[in-house]
């Protein structure tokens, strides 16, 4: 039985996948190579009407994705040189969607090591702690790109997708402000869709 989650789990409000997301295992199959790791901070947006999301300003070609059936990837460029990976939720022409802000490495961090030190400006390898801790950072180690806007995460033949995997023992989710919203009006600034998985008593 395939542990790769159906279409239907993202077909739900942006909120409830956000939550949901956590502790489930992010798989991307590079060169014949599984890199994954457990979801450990996720944001919700809300479509056109939450000031903070991309669909605020209605259908773009840049958002178009987001309009589309749930489970599909919404990859876009930030501040020049950063990817963010988004998962599209609800039904179509919907415009919701879960930012994937961290991960931790269960499978591949040798590899997710060196692609991070490829990226890395300063050079050298980031401290280990730090390896998946970032939506900027999450792409690079995963190694995801712009390629990646508009693909099936739900199809048999993806090679990004997320597997069920649940929740580890002891852990538990907290909720806060979305980040780097500084200029985002209220109420929008200060909703509290932001969820982070917390574990060993942090």
């Amino acid at each position: 039985m395939s542990r790769r989650l159906a279409r239907s789990f993202f077909d739900r409000p942006a909120l409830v996948v956000a939550r949901a997301l956590l502790g489930q295992r992010l798989v991307h199959v590079r060169n014949g190579r599984r890199l994954a790791g457990l979801i450990t901070e996720t944001e919700a947006y809300l479509g056109e009407a939450d000031l903070a999301s991309h669909a605020r300003p209605g259908r773009t070609s840049r958002n178009a994705v987001m309009y589309g059936p749930p489970g599909f990837a919404y990859v876009y460029f930030t501040y020049g040189m950063h990817w963010c990976l988004n998962i599209v939720t609800e039904g179509e022409g919907t415009p919701t969607a879960v930012l994937l802000r961290a991960i931790a490495p269960v499978e591949g961090a040798a590899t997710m090591r060196r692609l991070r030190s490829n990226s890395n400006r300063r050079g050298g390898p980031p401290p280990e702690k730090h390896l998946t801790d970032g939506p900027a950072k999450l792409t690079q180690a995963l190694g995801i790109d712009g390629r990646f806007n508009g693909r099936d995460l739900c199809a048999p033949e993806a090679r990004l997708f997320v597997e069920r995997a649940g929740l580890p023992r002891g852990a538990r989710v907290t909720a806060g402000p979305r980040v780097g919203l500084n200029h985002t009006p209220e109420p929008w600034r200060s909703q509290r869709w932001n969820f982070r998985l917390l574990a060993d008593g942090r």
